[in-house]
C-alpha cells in the first residue's frame, strides 16, 4: 500500500529542494524525520512537513506503521516568476524566482 503527500509551487529552487531529498530517499519515514528535523537547509522545513503529511495519509489509510515505511520522494521544476531589477544607465535585470513540486511516496518494503 502506498500514500502519497504533494507539494505544488513550493516557493524554494528545485535545486536546493533535490539536495534535502536525495538525503532521505530510500530510509524509513521516522528515521527520515529524525535526519530533517537537525538538517541547516531551509528545504527541509518543506520536506519534513510533507512527510508528516504523507504519514498522516497512510495512517488514514489503515497502512502499517507508518514510521516504517520507506520513503520515495522526487522534485519536480515548477513555475518561474520573472521580476524586473533596474541596473546603471538604464538597464535591467531578469530575476528568476522558481518554484517546484515535491512529491513524496511512503511505501511498504
Amino acid at each position: 500500500m502506498e500514500a502519497r503527500a504533494v507539494l505544488k509551487y513550493a516557493r524554494i529552487t528545485p535545486r536546493k529542494a533535490r539536495r534535502v531529498v536525495n538525503l532521505i530517499r530510500n530510509k524509513s519515514a521516522g528515521d527520515a524525520i529524525i535526519f530533517l528535523k537537525f538538517m541547516p537547509y531551509r528545504g527541509a522545513r518543506f520536506v519534513e512537513k510533507l512527510l508528516k503529511s504523507a504519514m498522516a495519509n497512510a495512517e488514514q489509510k489503515k497502512a502499517v506503521n507508518p514510521e516504517s515505511m520507506i520513503v520515495k520522494a522526487y522534485v519536480d521544476h515548477g513555475s518561474t516568476m520573472k521580476r524586473v531589477e533596474p541596473r546603471a544607465m538604464g538597464r535591467a535585470n531578469i530575476i528568476k524566482k522558481r518554484s517546484c513540486h515535491i512529491t513524496l511516496v511512503l511505501s511498504e518494503e
